[in-house]
């Protein structure tokens, strides 16, 4: 069985070396699918805001991988598609929209290579869409010393769903959920973007991205891929108010009405034996305990699942998703 990259994590007692430590602990990651048939070539089909679909490859009757021109991102982006049995283009009818983010480190590929999130779906009627988030997982507009660009929180949220809209029968009822930081992903768009979102699960995701200690984690997972830690959102100094922008502890009153799902282990004790990744979910701990007491403070109901142990890796969110399900598929309507 395939070994994934482990997603990072933080925590405000770590230090920043400690951080680094268990960083490089992590395996490189995922090796590239498996190329399919050539891709056939979809027509130019054109999203509002300019984006388009420029090729598709259809991997069985359900997957589809999309490689879609994004002017937000500044390139070609790729997206994984489930769509529901019996989807048609010519359908008179629309479907609901679940969107899962991929976590740091990996790819648009990950929740079909580790989960079984294609036969889990294959009885519900519903799109799964997968978008990529670039090599750092992050799908945020990056600062990038005012250029903002790439710009994957525009691709994912705006020009995407009018690409679905348009070409794939989706509906307006959407839910988003992640891992790690697809999981900061889920949370800080269904924030930013009030009412696009009916529900955000995450799953040990980075839900307090200024708490102490983490601006560090958060830079060491842009470093990695060889980028200057600033390029994200700039100095955690100099540029707070773009850091807190972007930060879901921050940002937690505008989730009044959206149904929340979080999950996260203390990476203590217990876990499988994966320990870099079991010191990766205990720097994560303290963020998604303040992140919690803080809608708790606001009022703002959230299912949550915190447990002893666990470890920052599929062993565990493979699990997690599936718990969140009743949420998720009660806010799509299914």
């Amino acid at each position: 069985m395939h070994t994934p990259r482990r997603r990072l994590a933080s925590r405000a007692a770590v230090t920043a070396a400690a951080v680094l430590a268990a960083t490089a602990a992590l395996t490189i990651g995922p090796a590239a699918p498996a190329p399919a048939a050539a891709p056939a070539a979809a027509p130019a089909r054109t999203a509002l805001d300019g984006a388009s679909i420029v090729s598709e490859t259809w991997l069985d009757a359900r997957t589809v991988d999309l490689q879609i021109n994004s002017p937000a991102v500044g390139g070609t982006v790729a997206t994984r598609l489930l769509l529901p049995t019996g989807w048609s283009a010519q359908a008179t009818r629309t479907w609901p929209v679940l969107y899962l983010l991929q976590g740091a480190h990996d790819d648009y590929t990950s929740w079909t290579r580790e989960t079984d999130i294609e036969q889990f779906t294959a009885d519900k009627q519903l799109i799964v869409a997968m978008p990529s988030s670039g090599p750092t997982g992050i799908p945020s507009t990056w600062w990038n010393f005012g250029s903002n660009k790439p710009d994957y929180e525009t691709f994912q949220v705006t020009e995407l769903v009018q690409l679905l809209q348009q070409n794939y029968r989706a509906g307006a009822a959407r839910a988003i959920g992640g891992v790690s930081t697809g999981g900061w992903g889920a949370v800080a768009f269904a924030a930013r973007h009030a009412g696009t979102f009916r529900a955000a699960a995450s799953y040990s995701g980075v839900l307090h991205t200024t708490l102490p200690g983490m601006p560090v984690v958060v830079q060491l997972i842009v470093s990695r891929e060889g980028l200057l830690p600033w390029a994200l959102w700039g100095s955690p100094i100099f540029q707070s108010p773009l850091w807190n922008a972007q930060n879901p502890y921050a940002l937690a009153s505008k989730l009044t009405g959206t149904s929340l799902y979080l999950s996260s282990g203390t990476g203590v004790v217990g876990g499988n034996g994966e320990l870099s990744a079991e010191a990766l979910e205990t720097t994560l701990w303290p963020a998604s305990q303040a992140f919690a007491a803080r809608l708790k403070q606001l009022g703002i109901p959230a299912q949550t699942h915190f447990y002893l142990g666990g470890t920052h890796s599929w062993t565990y969110w493979r699990n997690e998703y599936k718990t969140s399900w009743p949420l998720l598929s009660q806010a799509l309507g299914l």
